[in-house]
């Protein structure tokens, strides 16, 4: 469980003074990304589960209090005011997997302006991560275009809790496994993996390495054939299948060189063989553009394993995110800084065939158009039961499959994406336009 001492600084000193001062009326904080990276033309929604937790179980332990009291030197009214503290607010958010543009909310908090404020450090931190990495999972399966991804990632990430993240956001994006066994078995995901060069040298040949392998794990055999010579491991790993008679599931895996020749090669002397039904798996340091240009060149693979670019999202390794606040006591407010600019007021998000839409959270929805918000937590509880592991993958891939198919090409395009923009309704528009003036003329007063 996550603690909330989970924070930065900034936030327990605001929290603390709007305590002070009785500033706890409602607010409502609103969590987006202000654009994308050139790099990316659409993002895939991420990290709500491991937030909502947060959230449900947000409480000061008596060891934190102690430390905000004797480290700190937070007074004895602020450490008792901070440790009576629980989330008890509301919050809207896209659901996982759901298809999402820079301008409109991942999430808005509604809650007592010093419960809003202390969340927003591990909201963004969650949703930032998890929806970087699912974003660029999703392109490496829109390369694969149908082949299997398997995420190789674990070894590179930054710690064990970013390799379980990456395990569950590229199922969400549509892998077919993950190589971290305890991500498989806490996310109900497939694990899948198969031996190390290491392992062929530790043999006195790669004929006795392959045959104690399929002697030890008959029902998933892929033998590992470029730890010395690549056409010579294929031509032994055909030997062994044939002198044992294996049957499927069999595979080979290439791991270096020039994946498009040697695949290339290698589907020519399994088909020769007779055993068209062994797989050509291919790994290493491979990323979105990578697989894109193996399947337009037609390399025979099969499956792609992929780790490191996609774990650490290489390419766009951060989202800019940001946590504002929109409301307070029932006065829109909004940020003016240049290139920073906030828009006021609680919201809501409708997908309409003419594009994403972004309202005043009450106001009608244009016509056939899909609310993307969803009211998932009411006075500090979810308003429906927390989903099994697996079952919230599940599903949250379901919803990006569904997605994916009204995405523009243009947007879809793994070298110069464009994004499309969400526009504002007129009633967002005008209540903009009215906090604006307020700010700028020094009324603070609520419209």
């Amino acid at each position: 469980m996550i603690g909330a001492l989970a924070t930065d600084l900034y936030e327990l000193n605001m929290a603390a003074s709007y305590l002070r001062r009785g500033m706890t009326r409602v607010a409502t904080f609103s969590l987006f990304v202000r654009r994308l990276p050139p790099t990316r033309g659409f993002l895939v929604a991420a990290g709500l589960e491991p937030a909502l937790g947060f959230l449900e179980s947000f409480r000061f332990e008596p060891g934190e209090l102690e430390y905000l009291r004797d480290e700190l030197a937070f007074s004895d009214a602020d450490v008792e005011a901070l440790g009576d503290l629980r989330f008890t607010g509301d919050v809207w958010a896209v659901p996982e997997g759901r298809v999402v543009y820079a301008g409109e909310p991942l999430l808005e908090v509604t809650a007592p302006l010093p419960e809003g404020q202390l969340v927003e450090t591990l909201l963004l931190n969650q949703l930032t991560f998890h929806t970087s990495v699912a974003s660029k999972a999703a392109r490496c399966v829109l390369a694969a275009a149908g082949r299997d991804v398997v995420d190789f990632s674990f070894r590179r990430t930054q710690g064990t809790d970013a390799a379980d993240a990456v395990a569950r956001d590229s199922a969400i994006a549509g892998f077919t496994a993950t190589s971290n066994v305890a991500a498989a078995r806490r996310h109900g995901l497939r694990a899948a993996g198969t031996m190390a060069h290491s392992y062929i040298e530790a043999f006195p040949s790669e004929a006795d390495a392959f045959r104690a392998f399929a002697a030890d794990f008959p029902h998933r055999t892929t033998f590992l054939v470029d730890t010395y010579d690549t056409p010579g491991g294929v031509r032994t790993a055909i030997d062994v299948i044939q002198e044992l008679e294996l049957e499927p599931p069999l595979g080979i895996r290439l791991d270096s060189g020039d994946l498009l020749a040697l695949s290339s090669q290698a589907r020519e002397m399994l088909d020769e063989a007779g055993l068209q039904h062994v797989r050509i798996f291919v790994s290493g340091g491979l990323d979105d553009l990578d697989i894109d240009d193996l399947v337009r060149a037609g390399a025979p693979i099969d499956a792609f394993g992929v780790g490191t670019r996609m774990g650490v999202s290489a390419d766009a390794p951060y989202l800019d995110t940001a946590y504002k606040l929109a409301e307070y006591d029932g006065r829109p407010v909004m940020k003016l800084s240049p290139d920073k600019i906030s828009v006021p007021g609680a919201k809501q998000v409708y997908r309409t065939g003419g594009g994403d839409v972004v309202t005043i959270r009450d106001e009608p929805p244009p016509d056939g158009g899909e609310r993307l918000l969803v009211k998932v937590m009411k006075d500090g509880k979810r308003t429906l039961p927390g989903p099994t592991p697996g079952e919230a993958v599940v599903a949250a891939r379901r919803r990006l499959e569904a997605d994916l198919a009204s995405v523009p090409e243009s947007a879809r395009d793994l070298r110069r994406p464009q994004a499309p923009a969400p526009r504002m309704s007129p009633r967002l528009e005008a209540l903009a336009a009215e906090a604006r003036t307020a700010v700028l003329s020094g009324d603070r007063s609520e419209p």
